[in-house]
This record gives structure tokens, sequence and C-alpha cells, in this order.
């Protein structure tokens, strides 16, 4: 059954991440945050943050089939970084933008998150101006 096959996301991430490694570019991870993602949250903008997983930037980089996690430092300070694979947005090049971007499986995520996260772009969103028209 197509559901018990499994997402072939997280081999797409390590071959895009072999791929940039290979030929001296910069891969970059677009990563969309709740809660269930842990990063310095004074990095992240409109619950999305962009990390650098060269291997210059991070230490014991792990890219397992459910998840992503490393060591990096973020303003001098090291910190653990740990990324659900279903939460990955995008793998790119820094230096050209090449690279794979991925839908983002609202389904996954509980009535409540999908309500918080409706509700936070809205709060985003400019306020509605009311203008008379005779």
């Amino acid at each position: 059954m197509a559901s018990e096959t499994p997402s072939t996301k997280p081999y797409l991430i390590r071959a895009l991440h072999q791929w940039c490694t290979d030929f001296g570019f910069t891969p970059f991870l677009a990563v969309f945050v709740d809660e269930r993602v842990e990063v310095p949250m004074e990095f992240v903008k409109n619950n999305e943050i962009v990390l650098n997983i060269s291997s210059e930037a991070c230490h014991q980089l792990h890219i397992e089939n459910d998840s992503i996690s490393f060591q990096a430092r973020f303003g001098g300070m090291p910190k653990k970084v740990l990324v659900p694979v279903t939460h990955v947005l995008a793998i790119y090049a820094r230096e050209n933008g090449q690279g794979m971007s991925f839908p983002f499986d609202t389904e996954k995520l509980t009535t409540k998150e999908v309500k918080e996260k409706i509700d936070t772009a809205l709060k985003e969103d400019k306020k509605p101006v009311l203008r008379i028209i005779k």
C-alpha cells in the first residue's frame, strides 16, 4: 500500500546535501518551526529558520529518516538543533539557489496546530481599511 511506503524526503535531503558538499556549495536548510523543532528561537522569523548545514558550520550532523540533528554556534554560543524531517521546507545551495523545496504537510499537524498557524498568519497581515464610498 502507498501509505506504508517510506517517504523519499530524507533520501532527497541526504542526496542534495551530498551534492552541495561534492561541488563546494554551502547547503542551507529552510525549516518550518513549531514546538517540535529545537532551534534558537531568537533566529526564527515567521515560523521559519534557515540553517547552514555545511561541515564548517555544524558538527555531528545526522540526517536520519525521521529527523536531522547537529550542533552549531549561534551568536557564538553552542546549541543543539533537532528538526523533524516533516518540517523541512527546502534544501538548497546558498551560492546559486539550486536545490529542492518540499510542501509542508499540514495533514500531520493537529487541529490546534493548524489553527495556531492560521492565527499567526492573520495577525501578521495588515488590518483592513474601511472607506466610505458615495
